[in-house]
């Protein structure tokens, strides 16, 4: 661990001892997630800095007990609203003298922050438009050289701006207690479901566009329960409650009888808890399915049309974690078009993407178990 060294190599002579670095990332859960590692790498290259995360407030649970980062710093929604508010946060975060700023998100927001920060070594992604900001920068690659996927790939790449070629952990982890664990498990006793035979399902995506089209996901609910005689617990925002309900509706009756729309976390650290009891998570590509990843549970991901699965498809081994794509099936209804390029059609893709073609892949997943 004591690969610090006096100075940072390359950055003009930037001491290795005490250093301050922020790591940015505003947007969603999997992202900030996603991007812990950075933070996680930075304690165990240099265990005397102080590491400070940016983030959304929504977004805290999921780095909640995180040893590795000292200080979260919440990026309020008024700043976004307001161009003087963003700017009076930039210039508090300037007094904070940062030595080192990892911006991991590169919109304007991240850029203005990085601009008056005044941190000797600034890091980010290479954008033409935006890479005088910066005294480094490093390209998205566009195809993962690992299972980790090119999210977390990046993100390392990004990382390794500072310690070329240091051995790096890029696996993404959320750290529960005990007594969460603990909670978790006695809220499935109160609901009497005590049986270890329970999936959490990713009922919903964030969006219209990243949610599987409800005929087709009661399918694939029936399929599960008639495969397994499991338990179904659903995850979904609670302004996707009546979507919820109407997605139950469709499925038979022996279906509805295992789905238990009785037991609702509150919070996304009791979701985490409840989800440590399931044999796996099953369901819409998001949050949810990176969440579940980094706290060990196995995960079945249906992917969105237009997402691209090479990014997000991380630690895919083909027994734990699997996922299916339109474009595995059909990539003639893609051609050489990206998945995200196809984003404005992801409705009528979905029409394409028949529960049939996933059933085969998800009862080979399900019996493995």
């Amino acid at each position: 661990m004591k690969h610090q060294m006096a100075q940072l190599p390359g950055h003009n002579g930037l001491s290795a001892d005490k250093l301050k670095i922020l790591v940015i990332q505003q947007k969603m859960i999997g992202d900030v997630l996603a991007t812990s590692i950075i933070c996680n790498n930075l304690k165990q290259r240099y265990p005397d800095a102080r590491v400070d995360y940016l983030i959304y407030p929504f977004t805290q649970p999921v780095i909640l007990n995180n040893p590795n980062i000292d200080h979260v710093v919440l990026f309020d929604d008024r700043y976004r609203k307001s161009k003087m508010a963003l700017l009076g946060f930039a210039l508090r975060l300037r007094r904070q003298q940062y030595d080192i700023v990892i911006d991991a998100y590169g919109k304007t927001e991240s850029n203005l922050i990085v601009l008056f920060s005044g941190a000797k070594v600034k890091l980010g992604f290479y954008k033409k438009y935006t890479r005088f900001l910066y005294t480094q920068t490093v390209r998205e690659i566009p195809a993962p050289l690992t299972n980790a996927g090119t999210a977390l790939e990046n993100r390392m790449n990004l990382l390794n701006l500072l310690a070329p070629g240091a051995t790096a952990d890029i696996r993404p982890k959320i750290w529960l207690t005990e007594a969460e664990i603990e909670n978790g498990k006695k809220i499935l006793e109160r609901h009497q479901v005590t049986s270890g035979n329970i999936f959490m399902i990713g009922v919903l995506g964030s969006g219209d566009n990243k949610t599987y089209p409800f005929p087709y996901m009661a399918k694939l609910l029936d399929f599960i329960v008639a495969r397994t005689g499991a338990v179904l617990l659903f995850n979904y925002m609670p302004s996707q409650s009546e979507e919820a309900k109407t997605i139950y509706s469709l499925c038979l009756p022996q279906t509805q009888r295992q789905i238990r729309l009785d037991v609702v976390p509150g919070s996304i650290r009791e979701f985490l808890s409840i989800t440590y009891h399931c044999r796996a998570l099953i369901g819409n590509e998001g949050g949810a399915v990176n969440m579940a990843k980094a706290i060990g549970v196995p995960t079945f991901t249906v992917f969105s049309t237009w997402i691209k699965k090479e990014a997000w498809s991380s630690f895919e081994d083909g027994t734990t974690n699997v996922s299916v794509h339109l474009k595995d099936f059909k990539p003639e209804l893609y051609g050489a078009k990206s998945p995200k390029e196809m984003k404005k059609q992801a409705k009528e893709l979905y029409l394409e993407y028949q529960p049939e073609l996933i059933i085969p892949v998800l009862g080979d997943y399900l019996d493995r178990f």
